[in-house]
């Protein structure tokens, strides 16, 4: 397992390549054989104070060490929203010889095409799942992040656009949230978009004040999560797994 106690950043930036030109310099732009499970945890300041809590107390959050008293904190005077806004705006764009300009849209409003989905788990070489359960999978998440390349040629008024990144979070709406589905396309890997895309949904969990985010990741991909804040098996606390016994 993975996790990372430090402090929220104010401003995560993404790296991308150098020959992509940005739009957006002040926000952040951000299975099958799963190994460890992952876990990023943000430090936080509550009421001037900073939050010291090990990863256990940062689960079972408001209940002291000697298991007597419970923590009753007072009901938050904010507006609360169900879940987080949908959100949109063009992260990257890059200029072809030709003319020919290309954008790559961030959107975290849940408008992912079964069918383009299944396409790029297929180029990732992910195994097939019913399109039935990829529809619920993203109808039941709290949130999902799509990357969309849009190329258009100036004055032509027509455009192309396909689905090149995906990920989504499940969430109790309140302390704990899971990342999963991260997947880019082959063809845009390299380039910083993966990083800039989950960075995007943890900065959108902090913003709802969920602290505790986990992923399971293949041993090949821990170094790039590694890199985003995440540590494995915090604290000696291992996942665990059950399988049915047919």
């Amino acid at each position: 397992m993975l996790t990372h106690n430090v402090a929220a950043p104010s401003s995560l930036c993404p790296i991308l390549s150098n020959d992509w030109h940005f739009h957006v310099s002040d926000q952040l732009i951000f299975p099958h054989n799963l190994n460890p499970n992952l876990f990023w945890r943000a430090s936080r300041k509550i009421k001037g104070c900073r939050l010291k809590a090990s990863f256990w107390e940062s689960i079972r959050s408001g209940i002291l060490k000697n298991n007597t008293t419970q923590i009753v904190e007072p009901p938050s005077t904010l507006e609360e929203e169900e879940e987080p806004l949908p959100d949109e705006f063009v992260l990257v764009e890059k200029s072809q010889p030709d003319g020919e300009i290309e954008q790559i849209i961030f959107s975290s409003g849940g408008d992912v095409d079964v069918y383009e989905l299944q396409a790029l788990c297929d180029k990732v070489g992910w195994p097939r799942r019913p399109l039935s359960k990829l529809a619920a999978a993203l109808k039941n998440s709290y949130m999902v992040a799509a990357l969309h390349s849009v190329k258009k040629l100036p004055g032509s008024g027509n455009e192309q656009k396909r689905l090149i990144g995906m990920a989504r979070a499940t969430s109790d709406h309140a302390f704990n949230a899971t990342i999963w589905d991260v997947l880019v396309d082959p063809s845009y890997q390299g380039q910083g978009l993966g990083k800039a895309m989950v960075e995007k949904m943890i900065r959108t969990l902090l913003q709802r004040d969920i602290g505790n985010i986990t992923l399971f990741a293949d041993s090949q991909v821990v170094e790039f999560y590694r890199n985003l804040g995440f540590e494995p098996d915090p604290e000696g606390i291992k996942g665990m797994f059950w399988y049915p016994r047919y």
